[in-house]
């Protein structure tokens, strides 16, 4: 995949909607300080769920949306999308296969990524348009060598961080790279799973135990109205 063009508006210094192209022969933006290069890094960080307000060197969330100046009043919301060229025109589907089978990135030639932030705190993340969740997106960029994380993005000072990081964590690029962290996360996800419903079994012998409890309480209880019901008949004949 390749990014195609970035649409940014109401992000950090960016009030009115930026469309920035990367064509063939783009090799950086340059520009004098304070001109927002750093934000369009940002921005991307962002796009690609990010959580981390640190990292994009923000207080908050609201610390992200255009907060007006002496000529502009503040925006309501930002907006990031980057919209990414998959290098797809519609693969040859598998016999008794969907499209829906298919790697996100081989369904559709271009493939656009929307988030969006309301100064009410609400958020929302798109996929070609389509509501979705935060998981979809890094799904998305799963074994891609993108995303907020990944190797393909070395931000100032990360390569000495890289080399003086510890084996583990710098494991985890390499499984990046291999492109295996997709399986990595579907197992943490299905062993997470199965411990939910180990505890529910235990829950649920818990609540059959008393049950058991109970009915033996219940036989006991019928046992002696049983008697007592024979003792008035007796009595009544």
């Amino acid at each position: 995949m390749r990014v195609k063009r970035l649409e940014i508006q109401g992000f950090k210094s960016f009030k009115d909607k930026t469309v920035i192209h990367f064509d063939d022969g783009v090799t950086g933006i340059v520009g004098p300080n304070g001109c927002g290069k750093s934000n369009i890094v940002d921005s991307f960080f962002w796009v690609m769920g990010e959580q981390s307000n640190k990292h994009m060197r923000a207080d908050g969330s609201m610390d992200l949306i255009f907060n007006g100046s002496e000529k502009y009043a503040p925006l309501s919301m930002a907006e990031v999308t980057m919209v990414l060229s998959t290098g797809s025109t519609g693969a040859t589907l598998p016999e008794g296969a969907t499209l829906r089978d298919l790697p996100p990135h081989m369904r559709f030639e271009e493939i656009s990524i929307t988030r969006r932030v309301y100064r009410s705190g609400d958020s929302e993340y798109l996929i070609n348009g389509q509501l979705c969740r935060l998981k979809d997106i890094h799904e998305l960029f799963m074994d891609t060598g993108a995303g907020p994380k990944a190797y393909s993005i070395i931000e100032q000072g990360q390569i000495s961080k890289i080399v003086a990081s510890k084996p583990e964590d710098r494991r985890t690029l390499v499984e990046e790279a291999a492109g295996i962290v997709k399986f990595k996360a579907r197992k943490k996800e299905s062993l997470r799973k199965i411990e939910a419903t180990r505890q529910n079994l235990l829950r649920i012998n818990d609540i059959i135990s008393e049950i058991e409890r109970q009915l033996g309480f219940l036989e006991r209880q019928a046992t002696k109205a049983r008697a007592h019901n024979a003792s008035l008949r007796s009595r009544l004949r």
